[in-house]
């Protein structure tokens, strides 16, 4: 049985889609491998926000009150013993109305779309992701540090230094690019 291709049709390459095979552009491991984990980070971060913001939009038409005391009962917290859990989901579960949920909603799907354009462009690394990434992240950072200092928590102090990294690193690798462009840019024009 001979196998050709259809005309008209390209023969996919498998080897070029492959992530050990070089990027045609980048020819540093590293770099592709440092990207693509933070692909994987910011693509991590995408799917919990659209799990939680699901779940948000599920409670929607329900009997709030009911939901919260069902997760509270499932928890095991009793308003007596855990009086400040048990004030903190009554207070929530007190200020969510259907409006307050959609916009909820609509602003987690802005986020996760976000999350996912990035990944998307960092995977295969792209400039422009890694700029998006650098700037994402770096809008964070004050109210992350906020949070932090409101309450040390090592949740938050890990989210932090996890997202100052990402930072730090995009800034790194988009400096580091620069720097080769005028290096190859000064050696074009002398030589």
């Amino acid at each position: 049985m001979n196998l050709r291709p259809v005309a008209g049709y390209r023969k996919i390459n498998f080897h070029q889609m492959h992530p050990r095979i070089p990027h045609p552009r980048i020819d540093d491991p590293g770099h592709i491998k440092g990207v693509r984990t933070v692909a994987t980070v910011e693509f991590t971060k995408g799917i919990i926000v659209a799990l939680a913001g699901l779940g948000v939009l599920s409670m929607r038409h329900k009997d709030i009150w009911g939901v919260t005391e069902s997760f509270l009962d499932f928890l095991h917290v009793s308003p007596h013993h855990h009086h400040r859990l048990f004030g903190v989901f009554v207070n929530l579960a007190h200020q969510l109305s259907d409006v307050r949920l959609w916009k909820i909603a609509v602003v987690a799907t802005i986020y996760v779309t976000l999350r996912f354009i990035e990944a998307y462009g960092l995977w295969y690394v792209r400039t422009w992701a890694e700029w998006l990434a650098f700037a994402s992240g770096a809008i964070y950072i004050p109210f992350e540090a906020a949070d932090l200092w409101r309450r040390l928590t090592w949740f938050r102090l890990a989210i932090i230094v996890v997202n100052v990294g990402i930072v730090l690193y995009m800034l790194m690798l988009r400096l580091e690019a620069a720097k080769k462009h005028r290096a190859a840019h000064h050696s074009a024009k002398s030589g």
